[in-house]
Formats: C-alpha cells, sequence, structure tokens
C-alpha cells in the first residue's frame, strides 16, 4: 500500500491527508530550505492535532501557541510548572524528581517539573511569541534541548540532564551549564518544545561543523558533539573576543531566530 513519508518527522501516513498524524506537518506543502541547507521548522495551521500513543495533541493559535493535549487512560506528561495553562478538573497531577538538586539549581534549571495523567485535558504554553516545534522520537533516540525550551514530554521519554562544560560563558548568568536530555527506549515518544522567533533545523553529515551563535541553540541530537569557541575579532588594534558553540555532526541542529534571557 503506498504511503507519504513525512518531510519533517518521517513517519508514514496514508494517501490522501493532509497533514502528519505524528507531528501535524502539512503533507501537501513542500519542506522550505534555504540555500544553506537550513529548513523551517513546520508552520502548523491553526487547530491541528496529531496522535500519540492513545492520545492527542492539538496547536490552537499562532503568535504564542498552544498545545491542547487529550489524555487517555494511562498517558501522562510531563512539563515545567509554570507552562501549565489550564487543565480539567479531574486531569490529576503528581511532580516528578529530576534529580541534581543543588547542581540543577545553580545550572538555572527548573526544580519543579509536574506530570499530569490522563484521562483528562491539559493545556500547555510559554509566555511568549515564537513557535511550538513538535519532535516525534522514535525509539531509541537521543535529544539534547537548551534550558527552559521543552513545553512538554511524554511518558515514554526518559528525563535527565547533561553539563556542557564552558557553555556558563557563552550563555551569560549560567543558562547553559546543564541541557535537558530527552531518551526513549523501546517505544516511541513526543517531545513538545518552544522556540522564540523562527525555529530552523539543519542535519549535518559526520565530520560537518558549523559554529552557532549561543543564544540562538535550541536542540540538537545527541550524536552532535558540542564545543566552546572563543573566537577573537579584531579592528586595527582593537580585539575582542566572541564565544560561539562548534556543532560537529552527524546528525540534526536546531536554533531560533531570537534569544529570551531568563534570569
Amino acid at each position: 500500500m503506498e504511503r507519504i513519508v513525512c518531510g519533517w518527522c518521517q513517519s508514514q501516513n496514508d494517501v490522501g491527508g493532509t497533514s502528519c498524524w505524528a507531528c501535524g506537518a502539512p503533507l501537501d506543502q513542500s519542506a522550505k530550505v534555504t540555500d544553506s541547507g537550513w529548513a523551517e521548522a513546520p508552520k502548523l495551521r491553526d487547530l491541528t492535532e496529531f496522535k500519540f500513543s492513545q492520545s492527542s495533541c492539538q496547536i490552537e493559535g499562532e503568535i504564542v501557541p498552544v498545545a491542547e493535549l487529550a489524555l487517555a487512560q494511562g498517558d501522562s506528561v510531563y512539563f515545567e510548572h509554570h507552562v501549565m495553562l489550564w487543565k480539567d478538573s479531574e486531569t490529576p497531577l503528581t511532580a516528578m524528581n529530576t534529580g541534581g538538586g543543588m547542581r540543577r539549581m545553580l545550572g538555572g534549571m527548573p526544580h519543579i517539573i509536574n506530570v499530569a495523567h490522563g484521562p483528562g485535558r491539559i493545556a500547555l504554553s510559554r509566555d511568549a511569541t515564537g513557535e511550538v516545534v513538535v519532535l516525534p522520537l522514535h525509539p531509541s533516540m537521543e535529544m539534547d534541548v537548551r534550558g527552559h525550551a521543552f513545553l512538554a514530554a511524554t511518558h515514554s521519554i526518559q528525563y535527565s540532564f547533561v553539563q556542557v562544560k564552558g557553555m556558563v560563558n557563552m550563555l551569560h548568568g549560567g543558562q547553559g551549564m546543564y541541557m535537558d536530555r530527552f531518551v526513549t527506549a523501546g517505544e516511541q515518544g513526543l517531545l513538545l518544545l518552544h522556540g522564540y522567533g523562527n525555529v530552523f533545523q539543519k542535519t549535518l553529515a559526520p565530520g560537518e561543523k558549523i559554529m552557532v551563535e549561543p543564544g540562538g541553540f535550541l536542540y540538537k541530537d545527541s550524536s552532535v558533539q558540542m564545543a566552546t569557541v572563543q573566537q577573537n575579532v579584531r579592528t586595527g588594534m582593537m580585539r575582542h573576543g566572541m564565544y560561539l558553540a562548534e556543532m560537529t555532526g552527524p546528525g540534526r541542529v536546531g536554533i531560533q531566530s531570537m534569544y529570551v534571557h531568563h534570569e
């Protein structure tokens, strides 16, 4: 039977569908890619709905988008406590033990993460303009995400965090000392991120390098190596240093066009 492969998440869809069942990306539009190889994150149509496990998610609005999740019995999602917009009164909440203690606090990472359990509905949104980036994680995948960028992750995704040495200097105030790490095992999961401004993604070949301004970094496959590089810029007798993130493939790198500093 003929199938349509989603250009964003590579999920297979039935012929005749207009949006991907797994990420909501339009199937009747070609991907927009720049000459340098950066692909725009799909512009989801208002009220686009897609599936995960036995549940569904609908993206509402465009300027400050909202992710409304209809959770089935046995499904759950976790999220930073301040991103909840509303929930059904009967949707139970619990707290996740993130571990790390003082290290997380010193790294500027959230130390309270809530879990919403089905059945019931919950809506999540960050207080900023931008895009919801929908990333279905197939089994045995690992994704690293900058702090305060993830909107929600499903119960099938394991959560931890990793340290990036030297990144504290790059992101002024410690926001890059730790990154959230999301890992799937034998079951597919769904990861929702919020990107400020517009979001672009590039897939690096093995050994391919690219320099990213630290404020623009949003996410990467864990296979992409990330290092701190200080580049000196000279103008006559004057010299100043720039801290850049050197990304080395293979894997995907996601960037955002706008940076908001979190105190």
